[in-house]
């Protein structure tokens, strides 16, 4: 596969310029929107997400559905629901459907292979994403052998003494790393990314995430700002920038010509206009949620999550003329990632 990152080198004091000048926003997103269109033209490729699962065994301190949060109403998808959500996603034109739960060990890699199998067995010229969090090297291989073409895992931070800041003590830091790298290793297309603006976050950190993932070279990278949850020990911290995030979903285009980025709903969260604004800031990847609506509210990550309430088809029609409005086009397709080299104009 070829290099996913851009060759030219950027110093990190070019990149704390960047991230920390609220002025370059208008610069960065011109250039990295010049960059997407020249490889991916005006295409906007659609995830289908089905959240099957808010139980999870880990207790970070910035997330929702945490396991200490006891005031999460939680609930769990059947392997038959989740195979039902693909094949509604199928007739509304989904082609890559996004599986994402908490870590919920309720979930055995048996089912986890059955529900792959069984929606590849379905719709064969769909890709599977999963995002179940970290697993085993075996398990991970035994999803990719039933058929799951990608997995995305955010490292959320490349620091070690920042990570610990925002985990309990029992998760691993370099755990986190090494199973990005296993994912790599057995084939599959692979996501990364990071926070911005989390508590105790400093620009030098940022950079420190923007470094590891030029060594990492992900096909895919999701970022979005930090949202609080009334619920969690970083109650009290404010939301990220919006800006700010803008301004590295158009760097992460700048360094990754290639690579798939989305306009989060974290953006869309904080900003009614904040998903078309990620695309004009050079991202190409939207997920609309296929989860039933009745159980939306409660994969509640952050407050405020917006389109808890839509029907897939609402939600899907909706994005389509949000996305025609801003100059870009929904496409039906598994929206691999590109790697072959064009004459980029950087």
């Amino acid at each position: 596969m070829e290099s996913l990152k851009n060759t030219e080198y950027y110093s990190d004091q070019t990149l704390k310029n960047w991230i920390e000048n609220e002025s370059m926003n208008e610069a960065l997103a011109n250039k990295a929107d010049s960059i997407r269109r020249n490889i991916y033209g005006d295409d906007v490729y659609i995830r289908g997400l089905i959240e099957f699962s808010n139980f999870c065994k880990n207790d970070c301190f910035y997330c929702g559905i945490r396991k200490s949060n006891k005031n999460v109403e939680r609930y769990r998808l059947s392997p038959q629901e989740i195979i039902d959500c693909a094949d509604i996603g199928y007739k509304l034109g989904f082609r890559t459907y996004v599986m994402q739960s908490g870590e919920d060990t309720y979930y055995t890699d048996d089912m986890i292979v059955e529900i792959v199998e069984k929606v590849k067995e379905n719709h064969s010229d769909t890709a599977i994403t999963l995002s179940l969090g970290e697993k085993s090297y075996d398990s991970y291989k035994r999803f990719y052998d039933a058929g799951a073409d990608r997995y995305l895992l955010r490292e959320e931070t490349s620091d070690r003494e920042h990570y610990s800041k925002l985990h309990p003590s029992f998760m691993s830091f370099d755990h986190r790393r090494e199973a990005l790298w296993q994912l790599k290793e057995i084939g599959y297309q692979v996501g990364g990314g990071f926070m911005v603006d989390s508590p105790y976050q400093t620009t030098e950190n940022l950079i420190a995430d923007l470094r590891f993932l030029q060594e990492l070279e992900p096909d895919m990278i999701g970022i979005g700002p930090y949202l609080r949850s009334v619920d969690t020990p970083f109650k009290d911290f404010n939301d990220g920038s919006f800006t700010k995030t803008l301004r590295l979903v158009s760097v992460l285009r700048i360094l990754f010509p290639y690579a798939l980025i989305p306009a989060t709903t974290a953006l869309g969260t904080i900003n009614p206009l904040g998903r078309e604004m990620g695309l004009k800031a050079g991202a190409n990847v939207l997920m609309p949620n296929l989860s039933p609506s009745m159980y939306r509210k409660q994969y509640q990550l952050y407050d405020n999550k917006i389109c808890t309430g839509d029907e897939a088809a609402e939600c899907k029609a909706c994005l389509s003329l949000r996305v025609d409005k801003s100059g870009y086009k929904i496409v039906t397709d598994k929206g691999d990632v590109i790697t072959r080299q064009k004459n980029l104009v950087f």
